[in-house]
């Protein structure tokens, strides 16, 4: 079983990998250039190990930005709008009731916009993310996945500057010792929950309902909120 500090190191390593990657993209796609370098080039440019780059690169394949063909490569996908910027500093600024302050008044929208404009193929990718969200094994995964799956409702919403904003406050939620926390709330009852809030805004999302998607979202975040802060006060109460 592997310890705590190398599990630490292969969450840092796997964000980091996905960070990275992301900027690859970036760069390749305004050079006009269609295939990124192999799992070992990318593994060694990053300074990280290739299962890192593995779930990296599943994560975007998975929110469409990339596409793979066994015995050819990973190849870009057709550019979609992202924010361009990463801002780095707003972790050591902000705090966790701020990041969901801001999330619930951004990602409900998001929702009701998504179920107006998503695809039939960004509903499956949605469905295929979310089984892998509930099947995640460890802290890791959970993180990277649940990630994806609330991107990719961004991305189906269909607005760029509404993706930019989703981006930054999605990099400063990512942030290393917010993550712990977070995984600290999780409980076998509340990751069922959370499942089931996750299929019903996928099932809104299909139905091309706007009210129920952006109601869902917000109840799903008002969970996660609710249980941020009873940790709060209870971690209060024990320090007393």
């Amino acid at each position: 079983m592997a310890s705590t500090a190398d599990e630490t190191q292969t969450q840092r390593n796997s964000s980091l990998a996905l960070e990275r990657l992301r900027i690859i993209v970036d760069q390749l796609e305004r050079e006009a250039r269609d295939q990124l370098p192999t799992e070992r080039e990318l593994a060694e440019e990053i300074g990280v190990g290739r299962r890192a780059v593995r779930r990296a690169l599943d994560v975007l394949e998975a929110e469409g930005r990339i596409w793979r063909r066994q015995g050819a490569g990973t190849f870009i996908a057709a550019a979609r709008g992202r924010a361009e910027s990463r801002i780095r500093h707003l972790p050591e600024l902000s705090n966790m009731f701020e990041v969901m302050e801001v999330r619930l008044r951004i990602e409900p929208a998001l929702a009701r916009l998504a179920a107006l404009r998503a695809t039939a193929a960004d509903i499956a990718r949605m469905r295929e993310i979310s089984e892998k969200v509930a099947t995640a094994t460890d802290m890791d995964s959970r993180e990277l996945w649940d990630s994806s799956l609330h991107r990719a409702v961004a991305l189906a919403a269909g607005n760029t500057l509404f993706l930019a904003l989703f981006d930054v406050v999605d990099r400063v939620r990512q942030d290393e010792n917010w993550r712990h926390v977070r995984e600290a709330l999780r409980t076998p009852s509340s990751q069922r929950l959370y499942h089931a809030q996750h299929e019903e805004l996928v099932d809104a999302l299909e139905r091309r309902d706007p009210v129920a998607a952006e109601r869902t979202m917000r109840q799903h975040l008002l969970s996660l909120q609710e249980r941020l802060m009873l940790q709060t006060v209870e971690g209060h109460a024990d320090a007393e």
